[in-house]
């Protein structure tokens, strides 16, 4: 943007993102009339004046207002924006940020009425513009489309938006000029603008929507920028529609591998699918059914469940007809339940077994496991035997998963397979485990009975059981803590491991999802190594016959980043999610690294060669071919580009031209060290010591010389109270360091002075 606007802008002040659960902003949800500035001459001849009231316009308008809130990664509420409807059935106009990207978008009407968004029937990133579809089942006020081209300076104008969470606020003042905002003709407004504004109509004095506020000033507080209509008119007259099911991929199911019946909202994060709400089948019941068939009689079909609401139910189904018939073996109410399903109503089921299992663990994951049999089928859970039924009646051959009521269920390591084998902890290791753990004296007896001698003191009694619970307590915390840290260890040796490979032997994508895990220990590594290969095979399917590498690399292109969605992330672009490989995989949304990664893997599995480039704040990947132009690929934006393109996108983002050097391939352990200094640079931003020391420790296990990162290490460990591992660092440092060893050596004279 030009320095003469004397306007500062930021990606972070686009009007949405406030918190919609402050109790004051739910009470102060009113018209607010707000004059700010109205023109010398209406304020000097207000009878002669036939416009109408700033009140009247407000009043004639609000039906036609919307509501537009979205939610983020984590499920839960996240932006509020301002809407318009534009079209009696049901289009909404907006800003495109407020609409989040591949994110649920709800709509809420003057009336209250609430609708989930069925489409996004058109959108402009560079001009900020969105309108989306909902399902009107009446026809809606509308605001009628002015001329922007037709306004003047000093031109009365109205603008009308949800600020801070207070709905249907308006406000008055001037069209004080046009400017050129990154390439974007752009309204200069003279009014305040505020989080919540953003999508909100600009209004002439006959009520007619001459722009679309989008942005503030950081400069002054009574100054924001608009789009101008013309802009919206074009972009409605030229839709691009995307239907929900292809905008939403944040947390979505693979349509290819499920198929959800009975509402309720099933989602895939880190390996998990997690359902709630409740469905609308009789009980709440909501069903998830693999598109794959099982395999021939007989077979296993094993999950791993966790609900957390006991009240509520979730497990296997099977012997299923692809709607509703089916048998259902899960958890609820504490008892582990068998069920077979003949219909879609309460009187066409039938419990077949409802018993409590010493087994099964309420609240914590439990595996359930159905033996499929011709003619029987065996229910287990945590491998113990729970039901064995004959001579069943099957319906078909479709099994999956089911969710009933109100409870929030989590599902991981869904398996169909002719033989699972357990993943029980065998005895001999138990006994090993117990041997090695310090005693923890647990008094198996139930409190209730043989309480004679406790009440001959009862006092001293109590305080001494509760001094025994605040022991147990503190080795139960201890015991936590100690766990971490061995699964730290472990995925800090993996890498460590990984790393010692010459560099065309290291498994990135595996490194990559060792790096996430280091943040969330159930993250299943095999499960998104084979989505990987998944991924490549769907791609492979979609090759020409016969096609040269580079026809490959547009067809790659286009299942990734058309057909699947994959995208970078514009709307929470500094989010941990966004460096996580196994994330990225499930909301196809990710950082240009990450995104890179992973291009790089399907690559691979696809026999092309794609090497990462890593241009200065902006990675890509480049596709390398005997007898071929190279092929820069930008994953973030999803498309080819030229190295003029790449030079100009660096320098943009840097202030300085990359230079050959910049485009040289990555090596595997430098794409897997730049991907922990994000993760790096966003826990210091939260401040938080415990997780950088985590990277740190990643980092100095792929490069044992990264002598920065490692005198990082031993200070915050010194902060910390790690003192022998921090005087660990200093030893090395010391040994190894080329240079600059006085500070290790205060450090190291301090770390042996508290010995």
């Amino acid at each position: 943007m030009p320095c003469s606007t004397q306007v500062a802008l930021a990606r972070g002040e686009r009007l949405n993102n406030i918190d919609l659960e402050n109790p004051m902003l739910r009470i102060l949800t009113f018209v607010i009339v707000s004059v700010v500035m109205i023109p010398t001459t209406t304020l000097a001849q207000p009878k002669k004046d036939k416009t109408p009231s700033v009140e009247k316009l407000a009043a004639d308008a609000k039906d036609a207002i919307a509501v537009i809130v979205y939610t983020g990664r984590d499920g839960k509420q996240q932006g509020l924006g301002t809407g318009f409807v534009i079209s009696e059935d049901g289009l909404i106009a907006t800003n495109y940020h407020v609409i989040g990207e591949a994110r649920p978008i709800n709509v809420q009407l003057a009336d209250g009425s609430k609708h989930e968004a069925t489409a996004v029937h058109a959108s402009d990133r560079k001009l900020d513009l969105a309108i989306v579809k909902i399902d009107a089942k009446r026809k809606l006020k509308t605001l009628p489309l002015g001329d922007s081209t037709a306004l003047k300076v000093g031109q009365a104008i109205v603008a009308i938006g949800h600020p801070q969470g207070l709905e249907y606020s308006v406000v008055a003042g001037v069209l004080s000029g046009t400017r050129d905002v990154e390439g974007v003709n752009m309204l200069q407004l003279a009014i305040p603008i505020e989080q919540g504004n953003s999508g909100g109509p600009v209004l002439d004095a006959d009520g007619r929507v001459v722009g679309i506020v989008t942005m503030k000033s950081l400069v002054t507080a009574n100054l924001g920028f608009a789009v101008p209509v013309h802009a919206l008119k074009q972009l409605r007259d030229r839709p691009n529609p995307i239907a929900m099911e292809q905008w939403l991929t944040i947390g979505a199911l693979d349509k290819t591998e499920w198929k959800t019946l009975y509402g309720a909202r099933w989602r895939q994060r880190t390996g998990r699918i997690l359902a709630d709400g409740a469905g609308t089948g009789f009980g709440g019941r909501t069903l998830c059914l693999s598109e794959r068939k099982p395999p021939a009689f007989p077979f296993d079909l094993v999950v791993n469940v966790k609900l957390d609401d006991e009240s509520g139910a979730g497990g296997l189904i099977f012997g299923g007809d692809g709607e509703d018939k089916h048998y259902g073996f899960y958890p609820t109410g504490g008892k582990l339940r068998l069920t077979r399903f003949d219909g879609p109503t309460v009187f066409s089921w039938k419990i077949l077994h409802d018993k409590k299992s010493d087994a099964y663990r309420p609240g914590d994951w439990n595996t359930l496991r159905v033996r499929v049999e011709k003619a029987k089928f065996t229910c287990y859970v945590n491998n113990e035997k729970i039901i064995e039924w004959t001579d069943p009646e099957y319906y078909g051959t479709t099994v999956g998963l089911a969710k009933f009521r109100d409870t929030v269920a989590e599902f991981k390591r869904f398996q169909a397979a002719p033989d699972i084998a357990s993943s029980s902890v065998t005895v001999d290791f138990r006994n090993a485990f117990e041997k090695a753990l310090p005693t923890i004296p647990l008094d198996k007896e139930s409190t209730t009975t043989n309480l004679a001698p406790l009440l001959k003191n009862p006092a001293a009694s109590a305080m001494l059981l509760r001094d025994k619970a605040r022991v147990l307590e503190q080795q139960a915390v201890a015991m936590r803590k100690l766990a971490r840290t061995v699964f730290h260890e472990r995925g800090i040796a993996e890498l460590a491991e990984l790393a010692k490979l010459p560099d065309e032997k290291i498994d990135l994508a595996r490194a990559a999802l060792l790096i996430a895990r280091l943040d969330n220990e159930e993250l299943d590594i095999d499960f998104y190594r084979a989505e990987i290969q998944r991924l490549a095979r769907l791609a492979a399917e979609r090759f020409p016959k016969n096609s040269k590498p580079a026809d490959k690399i547009v067809a790659l292109n286009k299942f990734l980043f058309n057909e699947r969605g994959f995208h970078g992330s514009h709307t929470e672009y500094y989010a941990k999610s966004n460096s996580y490989l196994n994330e990225v995989i499930d909301d196809r949304e990710g950082l240009p690294i990450t995104l890179s990664v992973l291009y790089i893997e399907i690559a691979r599995e696809l026999k092309l060669t794609v090497v990462g480039v890593p241009l200065p704040g902006h990675f890509m990947v480049r596709h390398e071919t005997k007898g071929s132009e190279l092929q820069l690929i930008d994953v973030f934006e999803g498309k080819l580009i030229s190295r003029a393109e790449a030079e100009a996108k660096v320098k943009k983002v840097t202030g300085r031209a990359p230079t050959d050097a910049d485009f040289a391939p990555a090596k595997k352990k430098t794409i897997l060290v730049r991907m922990l200094h994000n993760l790096i640079n966003v826990a210091e931003s939260e401040k938080d010591v415990s997780t950088m020391l985590r990277y740190l420790d990643g980092i100095v296990a792929i490069n044992a010389d990264a002598y920065e990162e490692r005198w990082a290490r031993a200070v915050f460990r010194f902060q910390t109270g790690l003192r022998v591992g921090s005087l660990e660092d200093t030893e090395y440092l010391l040994k190894h360091a080329p240079a600059d060893v006085d500070r290790v050596r205060e450090l190291r004279r301090i770390l042996q002075k508290g010995k």
